[in-house]
């Protein structure tokens, strides 16, 4: 499928808990229709927390830091400096 964003735009988060946050795409995940960001303003929005259920690998489970991931519809391109034809 073909995304109006991929990995290296700088794009403007238009929903959701970031909304109005602008980042960076570190990754397009495909299969789940997300991008992973990393947010321009260093406010401890760069990393998430996410809760885990316990597993082998990790026995206690709880909450883990990881990148913030967002649905690809909710993001746009920011305009660059140069012009586009």
């Amino acid at each position: 499928m073909k995304y109006h964003v991929k990995k290296g735009d700088k794009v403007l988060v238009n929903a959701g808990n970031y909304k109005g946050e602008e980042a960076t795409i570190l990754a397009v995940l495909t299969n789940k229709d997300r991008v992973v960001l990393e947010f321009t303003s260093k406010k401890d929005r760069e990393i998430g927390k996410r809760t885990i259920k316990k597993s082998k690998l990790n026995p206690n489970g709880g909450l883990v830091e990881r990148s913030v991931s967002v649905h690809v519809s909710n993001v746009n391109p920011v305009a660059s400096e140069k012009s586009e034809k």
